[in-house]
């Protein structure tokens, strides 16, 4: 079997590129058309005039040779405006959407680019229609985005399936030691998707833990406030990723309370589960799909900075949860999120279709 990756997708974000891994790991053949827009940017939303003409231009610049065959084609994340060249280029063979997102929530609710009612917003609901109804088959990562992008599309929900986000193997692996001092590492954009305000709250009522930071984004201002116990890094290597998860003594997922935010299971929290690395993350319905609390991570309430709090300190102070937590954490890893599990997941998706 021979699948096409189409598109301008960012082809090292962690999404794309596991989904890629774990294909050829089931011995898909994955060939690539791809005309970078997306690569090098730490701010890829940042929605100005300029993204708008870089994708412009990349889409003129998408090619594909009839010389090279294919059985079905996948469009990679962000890759909205890319559908409907794909839809063209599949013709009559499966045309998979892998969107992660939805363009209008990301840009006018959760980061708040545009306000709603203005042309630019109503542009992006109908850019997500689009591009939710033109392929064969659109992949979510949860359940509960599933049942979101379905409504947002008006589609019908069978068209909708579900593969897990997951991590990718070639680097993050078990390997979980907790070095000394005990330290907490919070992963990510500064977007209010995470819960920035709860984690910097929480590191307040608990001033005698640590947090490492790594990230940048929007909220970087709210970062020149943080507690003296809260060490900001603004960026470091992909690759260096796995040695800060097996130095933690813990991870930290997201604590918002948006709607996106109680659908989702972040990257860092399938990071942090491949590694090993107790995670502490918010008590959502996407993450009640994967995680069962005090068995493979702790769950608190989203939004309740005294809850994660407590959490930490409950880590912090309890070697043998720790240690449960990290085993019980890469247990579910392995059986749900691996890329060998989710490599034959995303080969049947394609194998139905055909």
């Amino acid at each position: 079997m021979r699948v096409l990756y189409f598109g301008t997708y960012e082809r090292d974000y962690p999404r794309n590129a596991e989904v890629m891994s774990a294909l050829r790991g089931a011995g898909v053949d994955v060939i690539e058309r791809h005309t970078p827009v997306w690569e090098g940017r730490r701010d890829n939303w940042s929605a100005r005039w300029r993204t708008g003409a870089r994708l412009a231009v990349a889409e003129l610049r998408l090619r594909f040779s009839p010389r090279d065959t294919f059985d079905a084609v996948v469009v990679g994340y962000p890759g909205h405006f890319d559908v409907p060249h794909a839809r063209r280029i599949a013709g009559k063979k499966p045309l998979l959407f892998n969107p992660l997102v939805s363009l209008h929530e990301t840009l006018v609710s959760d980061r708040k680019r545009f306000r709603q009612g203005l042309l630019a917003a109503w542009i992006l609901r109908a850019v997500d229609r689009r591009a939710l109804r033109l392929p064969d088959l659109v992949v979510a990562d949860t359940e509960a985005d599933a049942d979101f992008l379905a409504e947002l599309g008006e589609i019908p929900r069978s068209r909708v399936s579900v593969c897990l986000v997951g991590a990718e193997d070639r680097l993050f692996h078990a390997g979980w030691r907790a070095d000394e001092p005990f330290r907490f590492l919070f992963v990510g954009k500064l977007i209010p998707l995470h819960g920035l305000d709860v984690i910097l709250e929480a590191a307040r009522l608990a001033p005698e833990l640590r947090i490492r930071l790594i990230g940048s984004g929007q909220l970087d201002k709210a970062m020149e406030r943080r507690p003296e116990n809260v060490e900001w890094v603004q960026w470091i290597q992909y690759e260096d990723l796995p040695d800060e998860y097996w130095g933690a003594g813990c991870a930290l997922g997201i604590f918002g309370t948006s709607d996106k935010a109680l659908r989702v299971i972040p990257n860092k929290a399938f990071q942090a589960l491949a590694c090993g690395t107790p995670l502490i993350t918010a008590d959502t319905p996407g993450a009640r799909e994967l995680l069962t609390d005090g068995e493979n991570a702790l769950l608190v309430p989203p939004g309740d900075p005294t809850a994660l709090a407590e959490a930490m300190r409950q880590v912090a102070g309890d070697p043998e949860l720790a240690r449960r937590l990290s085993i019980g954490g890469r247990k579910i890893y392995e059986e749900r999120a691996s890329e060998e599990v989710l490599g034959a997941r995303w080969r049947s998706l394609i194998e139905e279709l055909l």
